[in-house]
């Protein structure tokens, strides 16, 4: 078991940076943990030449190789036993068997992207061969594939300290693609951070990788953050978080000599919309499932349904504040969350057009365990009002309530971009639910029948990603083997003799690929 050093690690190397230290600190307990010192240009200077020079070698690795470097971090990850899980929740409060389940998912879609590069079909090769008799004009030899883009900055997320973190799905899928990784650790976790280090340590040791294709540096300023940005090197950034840190990365990103493409995943109310028949006859059992979906993580999840549209005249608002307030209180990850969670629900309570349904505090002594919120709102107030469309991260929603279902269907027309939306809905209410659902497939990535967005599966078709503010790129998703398409980019290769092209293009395909052939799709060798 490796022990912890309290540093940053560059290229194969741990080093401690002179910058600003921060410590972390138990929510549950409000214990200080330990101190790490802050990284500095110096060491995203160091960190982003080291993988521009590992860039050149990582990319040649076959794609067994990659396979296997992915697969031995799982296992590298697992050798760290329960002191991983109980380090990350002196740290994040979140609970050993949350922790574990985690953990489980980290290194399950570690070896899908493995599982996902060794069977080589994710690089869409695509050829058209030659035709030097066509007339008026020969036909070249074309042949297009997905290469990597080079070294990648990632920005480890809180809410989820294994699956979006160090070794989340953004790091993963961008080592999957080929490229080199530079993680910011996030200042909430960094003993945790560092331990997936270690382990990633261990794994390039074992397969021979170049020590540049990854680096942590750990560090709580806007300053490392933008260097990394900044850096030349960068070729792309991923990120999940805030709306104003995501769009602060994007700015910084957009104004670069040389622009740069940013996977952000930002603010997301994830409406929840239940039309009439449904909320009749099914209303109760509604109500009991949506209060424990805000609650779930203390609301601490990017699909936390902010926002119920119901229609007026029913009693389902006062109902769900009813359970919400008798649920015990969660514990926020840290105390910028919990600051900025009361900050939120104070701006809500004092809005003209919002009331504020229970009768608890909203602010607290202890902003580590907030209230558990519900206000309410008419549909012209939240129509006419973008604010309150406004992300409040934390176990909180605000009900709209609507005259009819046309009043409904205009408060979807109003939504902007979301990572979910969902209906409940009998069948009584398809035409209602049909109406929305042509809207609602416009405003966010996955759209939900009859179910809460929380819980996001990880396979192959899951959609994680939205239309802005929920995502900086609409068709990018960072759950699912699609997450991997982000960090690589189309090159055409014209006239190239076979010796001189990769191997999922030459003419004997050799890795055995799916190949779009003259248009068709097939595993031929072309002779």
């Amino acid at each position: 078991m490796p022990q912890l050093s309290q540093q940053s690690y560059i290229a194969g190397r741990w080093v401690s940076p002179t910058g600003p230290e921060f410590t972390a600190q138990n929510p549950v307990t409000k214990a200080m943990l330990a101190t790490y010192a802050s990284c500095q240009e110096t060491e995203a200077e160091q960190a982003m030449q080291a993988a521009a020079t590992a860039a050149t070698v990582y990319r040649s690795k076959t794609k067994d190789e990659i396979a296997l470097f992915l697969n031995t971090i799982a296992d590298q990850i697992e050798e760290l036993g329960s002191t991983l899980l109980e380090i990350c929740n002196e740290e994040c409060g979140l609970g050993l068997p949350r922790l574990t389940g985690e953990r489980g998912r980290t290194t399950g879609q570690l070896r899908a992207f493995a599982e996902l590069v060794s069977e080589g079909n994710w690089v869409q090769a695509s050829i058209d061969t030659a035709q030097p008799k066509r007339e008026p004009l020969a036909k070249p030899d074309l042949r297009k594939m997905l290469r990597p883009l080079g070294p990648v900055v990632v920005f480890g997320a809180s809410n989820f300290p294994f699956a979006f973190g160090t070794i989340g799905g953004d790091t993963a899928s961008a080592l999957a693609a080929g490229n080199p990784v530079v993680v910011k650790g996030h200042p909430s976790q960094p003993a945790t951070n560092e331990l997936f280090a270690h382990a990633i340590d261990k794994a390039i040791a074992k397969n021979g990788m170049p020590a540049g294709v990854f680096s942590l540096l750990q560090g709580n300023t806007i300053e490392l953050g933008t260097a990394l940005v900044q850096h030349p090197n960068t070729q792309a950034v991923g990120f999940t978080g805030s709306l104003k840190g995501g769009r602060a990365i994007m700015d910084v990103a957009a104004a670069r000599p040389s622009p740069i493409p940013v996977f952000a995943e930002m603010g997301s109310i994830n409406p929840v919309f239940i039309a009439s028949d449904a909320l009749a006859t099914q209303g109760s059992t509604i109500v009991e499932n949506l209060a424990d979906s805000v609650c779930m993580g203390t609301g601490q999840f990017c699909t936390s349904p902010g926002v119920v549209i119901t229609v007026k005249g029913t009693d389902f608002a006062n109902a769900l504040s009813k359970i919400l307030t008798d649920k015990p209180r969660g514990v926020v990850l840290n105390k910028r969350i919990g600051e900025s969670l009361q900050s939120g629900l104070q701006a809500l309570a004092s809005h003209a057009e919002v009331s504020w349904l229970s009768d608890v505090n909203i602010v607290n002594e202890d902003v580590f365990s907030p209230p558990n919120a519900v206000f309410a709102t008419s549909a012209q107030a939240f129509i006419n009002d973008p604010s309150l469309q406004e992300e409040v991260f934390g176990p909180a929603t605000l009900v709209v309530d609507c005259d009819n279902a046309n009043q409904m269907a205009a408060v979807a027309k109003s939504l902007s971009g979301n990572l979910t939306a969902t209906v409940h809905a009998t069948e009584k209410d398809v035409d209602q639910a049909a109406e929305l659902f042509n809207v609602l497939e416009q405003k966010a990535g996955r759209v939900i029948m009859n179910g809460f967005p929380t819980g996001v599966e990880v396979c192959p078709s899951q959609h994680h990603g939205g239309p802005y503010p929920a995502g900086s790129q609409a068709s990018a998703t960072s759950v699912g083997s699609d997450a991997i398409v982000r960090f690589a980019r189309f090159v055409s290769y014209q006239n190239l003799p076979d010796a001189l092209l990769p191997s999922a293009l030459q003419n004997s395909n050799p890795d055995t690929l799916m190949r779009k052939l003259n248009g068709r799709f097939n595993t031929e060798v072309i002779s």
